[in-house]
């Protein structure tokens, strides 16, 4: 009984702030995209969406989150107990949320402008290439049945070019590109742990927030973000619940590929795009 109670205090309580922390962050969003949607702006703002842009937004988020999903493992098991688990939960999921919100804003004014979105979908693809690159590095330094199936040389003759692109970008990528040391981390009081666990998703991934901007151009981006709000609330109960197992799966080999793929493309598409407006203006 004792030991049921303990999970139920540890596991429970936890995962079902995540579930109402969502519905919170959820209805901002729809709030906020309702006011801009007041603005008569030259796009409208579609307040509905298909199942396919939340999944999209899903799979975006939980591919860019590996370094999220290993820091939040090692600060976990620096401050264990429930009360340090709701701390971490309502500080990433805010933090999250606001970063997800400030770009959305973001694009949505600068959207009217288009120059000014020019340079955003410019910066956000050559982002998104660097972090393919990352993701295809992580891709080769495993060491499993991936690498032995004669796919490590073509991969890291797709890194090395990539490499060689980004190093053109990367006076550019080092304003835009925090970093934090993922094994820091310390013992903390809740409250400062709240703080703490806010800046966690500005610092680990402002590169990934950038790197949604090529896609608004294809998604609705209310259904979108609804996905990258969930995809947080997936990541954040696997790592409750069984945090090993979910850092294992976000650094998979197979998931490593595919979304180093996937990147590729979408900055492709990016630059692309941002030339086709570009085009457009003269």
């Amino acid at each position: 009984m004792k030991k049921l109670k303990k999970i139920a205090i540890d596991q429970l309580i936890p995962i079902l702030l995540t579930f109402f922390t969502f519905c919170g962050l959820a209805t901002v969003l729809y709030a906020i995209l309702l006011f801009l949607d007041q603005l008569n702006l030259k796009s409208p703002i579609i307040l509905s969406f298909n199942k396919n842009d939340v999944i999209l937004g899903i799979l975006i988020y939980l591919k860019t989150a590996i370094d999220f999903a290993i820091f939040i493992g090692n600060l976990m098991h620096t401050n264990p107990g429930w009360k340090k688990r709701i701390a971490i939960e309502l500080g990433t999921a805010l933090g999250n949320g606001l970063g997800t919100f400030l770009i959305l804003i973001v694009w949505i004014i600068f959207a009217q402008v288009p120059l000014f979105m020019v340079v955003m979908i410019f910066l956000a693809s050559v982002i998104l290439l660097r972090m393919a690159e990352e993701s295809l590095e992580s891709f080769l330094l495993q060491r499993n049945s991936f690498i032995a199936l004669n796919i490590k040389k073509p991969v890291s003759l797709l890194q090395g070019q990539l490499n060689i692109v980004n190093g053109i970008f990367r006076p550019i990528l080092k304003f835009f590109v925090p970093s934090l040391n993922l094994t820091r981390t310390q013992k903390l009081s809740f409250a400062n742990l709240v703080v703490f666990s806010l800046t966690i998703p500005f610092v680990l991934g402002l590169d990934d927030f950038a790197g949604y901007i090529p896609l608004f151009t294809i998604v609705n981006i209310f259904g979108f973000s609804i996905g990258i709000l969930l995809g947080h609330m997936f990541l954040t109960i696997g790592l409750f619940a069984f945090p090993k197992k979910t850092v294992a799966v976000v650094k998979h080999p197979l998931v490593l590929m595919i979304g180093g793929l996937a990147f590729i493309g979408l900055g492709i598409y990016g630059l692309f795009e941002s030339f086709y407006i570009l085009t457009g203006l003269f």
